[in-house]
């Protein structure tokens, strides 16, 4: 059985830790021994007492749990000197941005273990209940807003009192991410005015459908391929950049509060809301900068830092949004650990199973062997990339237009003479055939069908519904129909009759019992 160890994590202000009570059940059910440093929790609302409670072993260090733990789960990526505490054999589970790590990932290479970089999972559709950066951006999202309202000084949500009126925020989000939609529903549902801008034209109907505006550019097809591989935004081009900014010029006197979260893996964040935009802003207003780790997408940001602008406009860089709601992050971040562990444990033995060939671990896998195995090849199951444009359906003029209405007309006519011949010999076979009593009561069905059919057509809807118009007058041709038989002298044509009378008198009086409550859903009490 292998041992799955959390440290405490030493960055500071990180509050998360990478094991919950929870999760440790469900890691033990897959045949892992868990271990914690005491302490761990205790940040994110986790007692060590909690954690005894449900079996896992509470050690006193952190050198104690790397060197008896197989497999050691951290939020963070690890400093320098936790992977100098690794060993080969051994498996790492974290964040570790290897594009951006460069000398730990050599570092990490030369211990000869094993790191899965959590920042790494593939978005694909089998991996999203691992994608531990959607879990993290989500809250990102979420807080962002809350902290958004902590700092500004109104409501979200338009009121008018008798003390005055209060106009509703307007937000405007930059980016429709997960942390983006995330902001964009926690702004919509306080009530504020949201707009959002992304380069993905495919998200419009996502934003819109949760009660947002979608900024859209006018700039031809470079908006309809903002799109990379991988979920992602790829970069834009230098024109369409300059679209992109004047479109946020003009909309920067009116919006109250920013909320950036343009980010492309193993970049640096761009820059979106630039300084003047800032100053364009009303006083009080605020900027919520997501991608501050990676330098902002505001000129002004500072990361971990609030700062007030020379016109009165709050920006705030903070990076550590996930860690702010420490418990809710690390029960999402515990349960990716634990569906990552649930496929390198396909036998629930506690023995890992470290199968290259599987998409998700191949592309999370970062080091292994004493090798550096990123980056990793394409996933053989693509993510969802950008929707293609539809190509445009040529109109048809108008003399195609008339020329397909008469070839319709005359596929129509042909088929009704076709029928109508069909009709006529069946008639003269019959006539041949049948006697004359039957010829009679033929005719009269017939001529008794085409007037059925205009009173039935010709029914007003005024009282009733359109169905039960239809079907009234239906039962009240077989009520008429079976009155003028129920005096015939056979018995079976009388029982007939009578038993029409009846159905259709019940399908009628049902129709208006129906209709009553119908009709009384729309009347106040």
């Amino acid at each position: 059985m292998m041992k799955f160890g959390s440290p405490r994590e030493t960055a500071p202000g990180e509050l998360r830790v990478a094991l919950t009570p929870e999760a440790a059940l469900q890691l033990q059910k897959l045949g892992y021994e868990c271990v914690i440093e005491t302490g761990a929790g205790k940040a994110a609302g986790f007692s060590d007492e909690a954690y005894r409670g449900v079996g896992v072993t509470v050690v006193d260090s952190a050198a104690l749990l790397y060197k008896t733990s197989d497999v050691i789960a951290k939020v963070r990526p690890p400093e320098a000197a936790e992977v100098d505490r690794l060993e080969p054999g051994k498996t790492l589970i974290s964040f570790f941005y290897p594009a951006q790590n460069k000398e730990l990932l050599e570092q990490a290479r030369s211990s000869g273990a094993t790191v899965i970089a959590m920042d790494m999972v593939p978005r694909i559709s089998r991996a999203q209940k691992m994608d531990a950066l959607s879990s993290m951006a989500n809250i990102a999202g979420y807080r962002a807003v809350i902290e958004a309202g902590n700092n500004f000084g109104r409501f979200f949500t338009g009121q008018v009192t008798a003390a005055g009126k209060v106009p509703p925020a307007k937000v405007l989000v930059i980016g429709a991410g997960v942390a983006g939609l995330a902001a964009i529903g926690t702004a919509t549902s306080l009530g504020a005015i949201t707009y959002a801008f992304d380069v993905r034209p495919e998200v419009a109907e996502q934003i819109e459908s949760m009660g947002a505006e979608f900024v859209f550019l006018d700039f031809g097809e470079e908006q309809q391929d903002g799109a990379a591989t991988g979920g992602y935004a790829a970069p834009s081009s230098p024109e369409f950049r300059e679209k992109q900014l004047a479109k946020f010029r003009e909309l920067a006197p009116q919006i109250d509060i920013v909320i950036t979260t343009a980010l492309i893996p193993g970049r640096d964040a761009p820059k979106l809301w630039l300084a003047d935009m800032v100053t364009a802003m009303k006083p009080g207003s605020v900027v919520i900068d997501l991608a501050a780790e990676r330098g902002g997408n505001c000129d002004l940001t500072v990361p971990d830092e609030r700062i007030v602008s020379d016109n009165g406009v709050i920006v705030i860089g903070y990076t550590d949004f996930p860690s702010r709601m420490a418990t809710q992050a690390s029960t999402l971040y515990a349960t990716n650990i634990r569906h990552m562990l649930a496929d390198l444990t396909p036998g629930k033995d506690g023995v890992i199973v470290h199968n290259m060939d599987d998409d998700v671990i191949r592309g999370a896998t970062v080091t292994k062997d004493g090798a550096i195995t990123y980056p990793p090849p394409p996933p053989k199951v693509q993510a969802i990339a950008a929707a293609k444009p539809k190509e445009k359906v040529k109109e048809p003029t108008p003399e195609e237009k008339r020329a397909q209405e008469l070839a319709t007309f005359k596929a129509q006519t042909r088929n009704q003479a076709g029928l109508l011949a069909i009709g006529t010999a069946l008639l003269i076979f019959v006539g041949a055939y049948a006697p004359s009593s039957f010829m009679s009561h033929f005719v009269v069905f017939v001529l008794s069908c085409f007037v059925g059919f205009q009173v039935i057509w010709n029914v007003s809807h005024s009282l009733h519904t359109p169905l039960m118009a239809v079907t009234n007058a239906v039962s009240g041709i077989v009520i008429l129909g079976a009155l003028l038989q129920i005096g015939s002298g056979n018995g079976l044509v009388v029982t007939l009759a009578a038993l029409s009378v009846l159905i259709a008198t019940v399908n009628i009086v049902g129709g208006f019992l129906v209709t009553r409550r119908m009709l009384a859903m729309f009347q106040k009490s």
